[in-house]
């Protein structure tokens, strides 16, 4: 047997995305301003984003925040915040290494000026 060092498992981010966003009921919107009519479909189209592209997207380079950030303390509100899947309606059909691709648009990932939130699971709202 090696003396060396084991191998270390480190956890998959395509996972961690795909459980966090299980996590979140359809039934209740994470930010106060989306309603759940709004959420459910934005939720679904998440989980199908990352069951046919989430590897692809990982390996591209794609973080949590630029596919699912919100605004830290405004949630939807600020949509320059927002990664590609929370500002989209549409399921996507593709991934690039710069964009997201929908049937008749886009969410690019190098826009100027781009701040990225907290993924929409870990958002959470100041009171006030």
């Amino acid at each position: 047997m090696s003396s060396g060092l084991a191998p270390t498992l480190l956890p998959n981010a395509v996972a961690i995305w795909h459980g966090a966003l299980e996590n979140i009921s359809p039934h209740a919107s994470p930010c106060r301003y989306m309603p759940p009519s709004r959420w459910s479909p934005i939720r679904e189209n998440c989980l199908d984003f990352i069951a046919r592209f989430g590897d692809e997207a990982y390996r591209l380079g794609w973080t949590a925040e630029q596919l699912f950030g919100v605004h830290p303390e405004h949630g939807t509100l600020r949509v320059d915040y927002c990664g590609a899947l929370i500002a989209a309606s549409d399921k996507a059909i593709g991934v690039e290494a710069t964009r997201v691709l929908y049937e008749r648009t886009s969410s690019y990932r190098n826009r100027q000026g781009q701040e990225w939130g907290p993924p929409i699971w870990a958002f959470k709202a100041k009171a006030g």
